[in-house]
């Protein structure tokens, strides 16, 4: 949790939000919150449904927020679970794809007995009479059965004095098929049906679509919830098997070698413990006993661990990250925030200004039926097809030339914000480097060659754990059959091994300390500077001394020409980690990022207050499951191609290739379709002005206005073609 809110006398609960449709209903609800007496702040995040309130006390308690917004037609709970949220989304999902089926069947009726209208194709004008009340019937269907979510939106944001693009969408269906109707009556086949139909059944499909999208903020949830299987708990004087949820803290448990962790405890014993998960370090940590474990992490030991709990299910750590996370969700950025003010005052402004036609044009002698169409094509003209592809469709060449370049996008408003990029935070492990060790620098004893030297080593780290030894069984490249069969092996956890061979000599393999305790003569050593931060191993025979080792995470292949090229372009890069300081100096220098650039030893939590400290709009780039809260707190987020699936999850964009080259391709082609999105918005809106002016001086043909939004959607559907094809030519 942020410090602020640490100390901070304030209480920021989260609450669940439900009957939500779009979001003009989180901006309603937003604004009844926020003028509550002693409430400092709220959000309502559409995506997940969730509300982020900050005031006093008394007055964020869910039992004086609920009344406020259920007046408004909402519904507000306690912070569900990610299961049930699952569940609503579901039903959400099955909610719209009914009115869509039922928008899509009736309405293309309507949308083909209108196009024989249009283009005259009917022999005679009482043929064209009965195919227009037809295409009114079949619009019927569309305009009262799928279109009802718009009207309730519409009429719940208008209580709440926040009117949205629901309002302007009821009134333009509504008022299509009432004028139309009245046309019909009075003998008139230049109805508005099609109009009523396209509006409904377009948003239809977005509202579908935004819902699926919606799904990814909770798989990322699901990715950090730890599988239910039984645990062995001490209980009665015997072991037996209970369910995660069934163990409380205070009793003891039972940890088998290689074992996931999924509750916080303390050790009885020592043992190593891979906290990579949790911590981003490249080696497992040795565990004393009396220190605490945290779920998530994962036992190494030979022999089973006996831990005592300290936090069971929906208290540990892993839990409280999950709540951080949704936190973090329900905080908008500056970008969104600006987007809810330019809706804020878009559908009253054009709501005044078809009430100004309307006047107008009743003043100047028109009569009620041209009024009342002008004042239609107003409301129609405000949302032109053209505004609603404008970003969606360079959106979709912009992801089109992603996915060529080996980089899949998850989130389609990612583009958009990697486009206004400040800072890039990168994790090391696993981002920066390849997440294993290898052989930088070895040294041997004079007489010994390769070959036998690798011949040695093979033995000596045969059948160990510890990752550096599997390391220097990977560089000795021994055959198993042609190594020296060790009969013994002598164990010392966190400092070496001593194994006796078949012919009665013995090997050492261990630290530098552990073995100058075993009376090893340890010759000093010269290496280069480069090395001091690199995990020395040592091995040693009945002679004494035969050779070190300098093993290290290495970088991946493209990683200091990425960062670089993140510099040069004007970035401010940051390397955040949880592994120790001298791998992390080591890596910043080997790629060219300064000292003060190189954050160490942080925790999930650390890393995510200190990617919120940078210049906004942040991207952060990582791969464990404890880079996950700092992907929620950055703006957006990547995962490189062997990311765990949390990581995945929890990015908005997924690098299909190795290294991290793919994020200075991303970012190069974000720029690119952000200034076609600029574009296309140039293009529409001043298709918008023009249309609006012609509409409030006089009537247009319903044929005119067809064509003219045919040109203005063609125009921005070139200009996004040009991204792509521009793309193609380099």
């Amino acid at each position: 949790m942020p410090e602020d809110e640490k100390t901070s006398s304030h209480n920021t609960p989260l609450y669940t939000l439900h009957g939500m449709w779009c979001t003009s209903c989180a901006l309603a609800v937003e604004g009844a919150l926020t003028r509550l007496p002693g409430v400092i702040d709220a959000s309502v995040h559409y995506p997940t449904a969730t509300v982020w309130v900050k005031g006093e006390r008394n007055s964020v308690d869910l039992t004086e927020l609920a009344p406020v917004v259920k007046r408004l037609g909402y519904r507000l709970t306690e912070l569900e679970a990610v299961d049930d949220a699952h569940e609503r989304l579901e039903q959400e999902s099955r909610y719209l794809t009914l009115r869509l089926l039922v928008g899509a069947a009736f309405g293309m009726w309507t949308m083909l007995a209108s196009l024989l209208i249009y283009v005259g194709a009917l022999p005679s004008a009482s043929i064209e009479q009965v195919v227009a009340w037809i295409s009114g019937a079949f619009a019927l269907p569309v305009v009262v059965y799928s279109g009802l979510p718009f009207y309730r939106a519409g009429w719940r944001t208008l209580l709440a004095k926040r009117p949205g693009m629901d309002v302007l969408v009821s009134l333009g269906a509504i008022g299509a098929v009432s004028v139309s109707i009245g046309l019909l009556w009075r003998g008139s086949v230049e109805v508005y049906f099609d109009t009523a139909v396209m509006l409904i059944v377009l948003l239809l499909i977005g509202r579908l679509v935004e819902t699926l999208c919606r799904h990814r903020g909770l798989k990322a949830l699901d990715a950090l919830a730890l599988p239910d299987a039984a645990i062995s708990a001490w209980q009665k004087g015997d072991w037996v098997l209970l369910p995660v949820n069934d163990v409380v803290a205070g009793m003891r448990v039972k940890l088998a070698p290689g074992e996931l962790v999924t509750l916080d405890g303390i050790l009885d014993a020592p043992g190593w413990i891979d906290t990579a998960s949790l911590t981003g370090e490249s080696l497992p940590r040795y565990f004393n006993a009396g220190q605490r474990v945290y779920a998530g992490c994962r036992y190494l030991g030979a022999t089973p661990l006996v831990m005592q709990v300290t936090a069971g299910a929906g208290k540990r750590r892993l839990d409280r990250l999950r709540h951080e996370m949704r936190r973090y969700q329900a905080q908008k950025g500056e970008l969104q925030k600006l987007a809810d003010r330019f809706a804020a005052w878009l559908s009253p402004l054009a709501l005044a200004l078809s009430l100004v036609t309307l006047i107008g044009a009743l003043l100047v002698g028109l009569g009620w039926e041209d009024a009342l169409v002008r004042s239609l094509s107003v409301l129609v003209v405000a949302c032109p097809c053209a505004v609603g592809l404008a970003v969606p469709l360079a959106s979709l060449a912009g992801n089109g030339q992603a996915l060529q370049q080996g980089i899949a996008l998850r989130d389609p408003a990612a583009l958009e914000i990697l486009a206004r990029i400040h800072s890039v935070a990168l994790d090391k492990t696993g981002t920066l480097t390849t997440g294993s060790h290898g052989v930088l620098h070895w040294q041997v004893r004079d007489g010994i060659d390769k070959h036998t030297l690798q011949h040695k080593l093979t033995s000596a780290v045969a059948g160990s754990e510890h990752p550096l030894a599997q390391a220097l069984a990977r560089w000795s490249g021994g055959d198993n059959n042609q190594r020296s069969k060790p009969y013994k092996v002598d164990e010392f956890p966190g400092e070496g091994r001593r194994v006796w061979l078949t012919n009665r000599q013995y090997l050492m393999v261990g630290s530098v300390r552990w073995l100058a305790r075993q009376q090893v003569d340890v010759p000093s050593q010269a290496a280069d500077g480069t090395l001091a931060s690199a995990s020395q191993v040592m091995l040693a025979d009945e002679s004494g001394w035969l050779a070190t080792f300098y093993l290290t995470d290495q970088p991946v292949d493209d990683a200091e020409q990425s960062v670089k090229r993140l510099l040069a372009s004007g970035y401010l890069v940051a390397m955040i980690s949880g592994d120790r300081q001298g791998a992390v100096s080591w890596l910043g220098k080997r790629i060219g990022l300064p000292s003060e650039a190189c954050y160490a030893q942080r925790s999930p939590e650390a890393k995510a207050r200190l990617l919120c400290g940078l210049p906004s709009p942040t991207l952060f780039v990582g791969d464990g499951v404890n880079d996950t809260l700092s992907m929620a707190a950055a703006d957006v987020s990547i995962a490189p191609l062997s990311a765990s699936e949390a990581a995945r999850e929890g990015a908005s964009a997924q690098l299909m290739s190795p290294g991290v080259g793919g994020v200075v391709k991303l970012l190069n082609i974000a720029k690119r379709t952000r200034r076609v999105m600029e574009q296309n918005l140039f293009f529409s809106a001043l298709y918008n002005t023009l249309a609006l002016g012609v509409v409030v001086v006089m009537a247009i043909p319903p044929l005119i206005a067809v064509l003219a939004m045919a040109i203005s959607s063609l125009s921005v559907t070139l200009n996004a073609a040009r991204l792509a094809w521009s793309e193609l030519e380099q």
